[in-house]
């Protein structure tokens, strides 16, 4: 782009960069991994940014830019991308780049008036918990205001209930709707999603359901047992005990476990694959076990390092647990569960009831290269499938 090119496209964009943009769109790229470029205006605490997000072909990845800093990456992007459209209350913007890399401008004033759009940062989205609703077990525990307003240091973890809740959404077709659902909420805590989980599924949604948190901290489900009584959530119990030892004769359709550390994840989801759960939701926690175990020459360059080791023994924990679930019937699925700025324990793994056992032979190879015997493999012998 020449000087005078330069300075026609500044120009051009002088009315563009301000509080009245309301898109600006960057299509059809000459060769780069990035495939589209689409920019909106936003006010973060009150100053003027833009954000523009950038998609491949499977991800979208976001980045603020001053008027000033955009207008110089524009003038870069526009090395890549063959045309520019832009939009404000006014007027629309169209920038052409020829082979040649020669632009054209062309404006042209709005046939209709298009309305401008929300800056706010944190644009209001509809929760499945609503805002400015109290509900009392989120007043309790110090996520919401008496008034329903969200406490801004508990912001997150509002967002990560919800987050939960959407997860629940999912497996509703296949719960029962002829009967009570039982629910298992293993290493409950202080119960927010316990509470959650029955608060949506029975006042919202009008499901009959028991809910059983299972917690080692007898102060803990003395307490969570007294909020229930106060709520009046009769569906919901607390019971002081290990996941390990627990057992259970009534049918079980739900198993839940968040966070519950090392290879009592395992025990958890043994359990499930017993009681024949039609879903599993587990975020598990503190991986270590494989990190003891793997041992494989190929791999040492990077396994030498303690951080890297660490991380893909966790990885690689629970993606063995997924196939595990998958020879048992289950279709599994590893989901983000909330945003890795949070949490680095970030992985839920949602397992729902579909088919016939399956053996998966591949994963043999994998455990044997891996020189790796996980719990869970141990716990589910003899397999509900045929070894051969």
């Amino acid at each position: 782009m020449t000087e005078a090119e330069q300075e026609e496209f500044r120009q051009g964009m002088e009315t563009f960069l301000t509080h009245s943009l309301i898109s600006m769109t960057l299509s059809n790229p000459r060769a780069s991994e990035i495939k589209k470029i689409r920019i909106r205006p936003l006010t973060i605490k009150g100053v003027l940014f833009f954000q523009a997000a950038m998609y491949e072909e499977k991800k979208v990845f976001h980045k603020n830019f001053s008027a000033k800093t955009l207008l110089l990456q524009l003038m870069e992007w526009l090395g890549t991308f063959r045309q520019l459209e832009a939009d404000n209350e006014k007027e629309h913007l169209t920038v052409l780049v020829s082979k040649k890399g020669k632009i054209k401008l062309i404006k042209k004033p709005q046939k209709q008036k298009l309305k401008q759009q929300e800056l706010s940062h944190n644009r209001t989205k509809h929760y499945l918990l609503e805002e400015g609703v109290p509900i009392p077990f989120l007043v309790d525990l110090g996520v919401m205001t008496k008034e329903g307003r969200i406490v801004s240091k508990k912001y997150d973890k509002f967002r990560q209930i919800n987050r939960f809740l959407e997860f629940i959404q999912d497996i509703l077709p296949i719960l029962p709707k002829d009967r009570e659902i039982h629910m298992i909420d293993f290493g409950c805590g202080k119960s927010y999603l316990t509470f959650a989980m029955y608060y949506y599924l029975k006042e919202k949604l009008g499901y009959e359901v028991m809910i059983t948190g299972l917690d080692l901290k007898t102060d803990v489900i003395l307490h969570c047992s007294q909020l229930a009584e106060r709520y009046g959530y009769t569906g919901c119990r607390f019971q002081v005990g290990d996941i390990e030892h627990y057992q259970r004769e009534e049918p079980v359709d739900v198993v839940v476990t968040l966070h519950a550390c090392d290879t009592a994840t395992d025990f958890a989801l043994e359990k499930a694959v017993r009681w024949n759960a039609r879903a599993i939701l587990s975020v598990p926690c503190c991986q270590h076990e494989l990190n003891a175990q793997i041992n494989q020459e190929i791999l040492q360059p990077v396994l030498q390092y303690g951080i890297i080791k660490e991380r893909m023994a966790a990885l690689f924990t629970d993606g063995i647990r997924a196939e595990l679930l998958k020879q048992c019937g289950y279709e599994v699925q590893i989901l983000e569960f909330i945003d890795m700025e949070h949490t680095p324990k970030n992985l839920l793994i949602r397992a729902v009831k579909k088919s016939a056992p399956e053996r998966n032979h591949s994963l043999d190879d994998l455990l044997r290269f891996l020189h790796v015997s996980p719990t869970l493999e141990k716990l589910l012998e003899p397999q509900p499938f045929n070894k051969e």
